[in-house]
C-alpha cells in the first residue's frame, strides 16, 4: 500500500514543489482556483467561522462547482465507447469528404469533450482544425 509522504516544510525547496505537484489536487476549473486563493489567504476560514456561528452554509461548495463547470480549464473530457467506436469507424475509412450528419456527430462529439458550444461550419479550414484535435486526442487513446 502506498503512503503519501508528510508534506516538507519549507515552501522553497524543491522537494515540497514537487510534493505538491505529485500528491496536491491539481484545479479542475476555476472554482478550485478560487477556493485555493480564499484558503491561501484566510478569507476562507472567516467566512466558515462566520457561517458555521450562524448555522448556515456559505454555498462555497456549490459555487465552486458552478464555476468549475463555467470556466474548466482545458483539460478534456473522455470519450464513452460510442464515441470511440464511432471515430474509429471515421478515421479508418480515410474519407477525403464528410457529409453534413458525420460533420455534426463529430462536432457534437468534439464539444462534449471539449467543453464546448461550437456551430457547424461551412468552413473547411476551420472543421478541418476540430477534426485534427479530435484525432490526436483519439490517437492518444490508441497509442
Amino acid at each position: 500500500m502506498n503512503k503519501i509522504p508528510p508534506k516538507p516544510n519549507d515552501k522553497r525547496t524543491k522537494n515540497y514543489k514537487q510534493w505538491v505537484a505529485k500528491y496536491e489536487k491539481q484545479s479542475s476549473g476555476v472554482g478550485d482556483t478560487v477556493e485555493k486563493i480564499t484558503k491561501a489567504t484566510g478569507i476562507k476560514a472567516a467566512v466558515d467561522g462566520v457561517f458555521d456561528a450562524l448555522g448556515k452554509d456559505c454555498g462555497c461548495d456549490k459555487r465552486k462547482k458552478t464555476l468549475n463547470k463555467m470556466f474548466p480549464y482545458n483539460k478534456p473530457n473522455c470519450l464513452t465507447l460510442e464515441e470511440h467506436s464511432f471515430l474509429t469507424d471515421f478515421y479508418s475509412a480515410e474519407k477525403t469528404q464528410i457529409t453534413g450528419q458525420e460533420q455534426k456527430d463529430i462536432l457534437t462529439i468534439y464539444n462534449r469533450v471539449f467543453n464546448y458550444n461550437d456551430k457547424p461550419t461551412t468552413c473547411g479550414s476551420c472543421f478541418a482544425g476540430k477534426l485534427q484535435k479530435l484525432k490526436s486526442l483519439f490517437d492518444e487513446y490508441n497509442g
